[in-house]
Protein backbone atom coordinates (compact mmCIF):
# COMPACT_ATOMS: atom_id res chain seq x y z
CA UNK A 1 0.00 0.00 0.00
CA UNK A 2 1.61 3.06 -1.03
CA UNK A 3 1.18 6.45 0.61
CA UNK A 4 -1.38 8.54 -0.96
CA UNK A 5 -1.98 11.47 1.44
CA UNK A 6 0.10 14.88 1.76
CA UNK A 7 1.10 16.27 5.34
CA UNK A 8 -1.36 19.19 4.46
CA UNK A 9 -4.31 16.76 3.26
CA UNK A 10 -3.76 14.92 6.58
CA UNK A 11 -3.47 17.63 8.88
CA UNK A 12 -6.97 18.78 7.00
CA UNK A 13 -8.61 15.24 8.10
CA UNK A 14 -7.43 15.50 11.53
CA UNK A 15 -8.64 18.78 12.39
CA UNK A 16 -12.00 18.08 10.53
CA UNK A 17 -12.17 14.74 12.95
CA UNK A 18 -11.44 16.94 15.95
CA UNK A 19 -13.86 19.34 14.92
CA UNK A 20 -16.84 16.88 14.63
CA UNK A 21 -15.53 15.48 18.41
CA UNK A 22 -15.23 18.57 20.10
CA UNK A 23 -19.28 19.44 18.41
CA UNK A 24 -20.44 15.80 19.53
CA UNK A 25 -19.04 16.41 22.98
CA UNK A 26 -20.21 19.91 23.34
CA UNK A 27 -23.52 18.75 22.59
CA UNK A 28 -24.13 20.83 19.49
CA UNK A 29 -24.88 17.86 17.21
CA UNK A 30 -26.76 14.48 17.94
CA UNK A 31 -29.19 11.83 16.67
CA UNK A 32 -28.39 10.50 13.47
CA UNK A 33 -26.14 13.38 12.42
CA UNK A 34 -23.74 12.53 15.06
CA UNK A 35 -23.46 8.99 13.88
CA UNK A 36 -23.01 9.63 10.46
CA UNK A 37 -20.17 12.42 11.58
CA UNK A 38 -19.02 9.98 14.20
CA UNK A 39 -18.07 7.25 11.16
CA UNK A 40 -16.73 10.41 9.07
CA UNK A 41 -14.57 11.30 12.04
CA UNK A 42 -13.35 7.95 12.00
CA UNK A 43 -12.63 7.42 8.82
CA UNK A 44 -10.81 10.97 8.95
CA UNK A 45 -8.78 9.91 11.36
CA UNK A 46 -7.99 6.51 10.58
CA UNK A 47 -6.77 7.66 6.44
CA UNK A 48 -4.70 10.74 7.94
CA UNK A 49 -3.07 8.20 10.60
CA UNK A 50 -1.76 5.69 7.95
CA UNK A 51 -1.44 8.13 4.97
CA UNK A 52 -3.50 6.17 2.74
CA UNK A 53 -7.09 6.74 1.20
CA UNK A 54 -8.81 3.96 -0.31
CA UNK A 55 -11.28 6.16 -2.55
CA UNK A 56 -8.20 7.78 -4.05
CA UNK A 57 -7.52 4.40 -5.97
CA UNK A 58 -10.45 4.72 -8.58
CA UNK A 59 -9.60 8.28 -9.63
CA UNK A 60 -5.86 7.62 -9.32
CA UNK A 61 -5.62 11.20 -7.30
CA UNK A 62 -2.29 11.63 -4.48
CA UNK A 63 -2.10 14.53 -2.77
CA UNK A 64 1.49 13.04 -1.94
CA UNK A 65 4.50 15.01 -2.97
CA UNK A 66 6.95 13.28 -5.50
CA UNK A 67 9.97 11.92 -3.98
CA UNK A 68 12.74 14.64 -4.38
CA UNK A 69 15.03 11.85 -4.98
CA UNK A 70 18.18 11.89 -7.31
CA UNK A 71 17.31 10.61 -11.06
CA UNK A 72 18.57 7.02 -12.21
CA UNK A 73 21.79 6.97 -13.75
CA UNK A 74 22.06 4.83 -16.97
CA UNK A 75 19.08 3.55 -19.12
Amino acid sequence: MTKNMGSADRMIRLLIALAIAVLYFTGRIGGTLAIVLGIVAVAFLVTSLVGWCPSYLPFGLSTRKPSGGPPSAGA
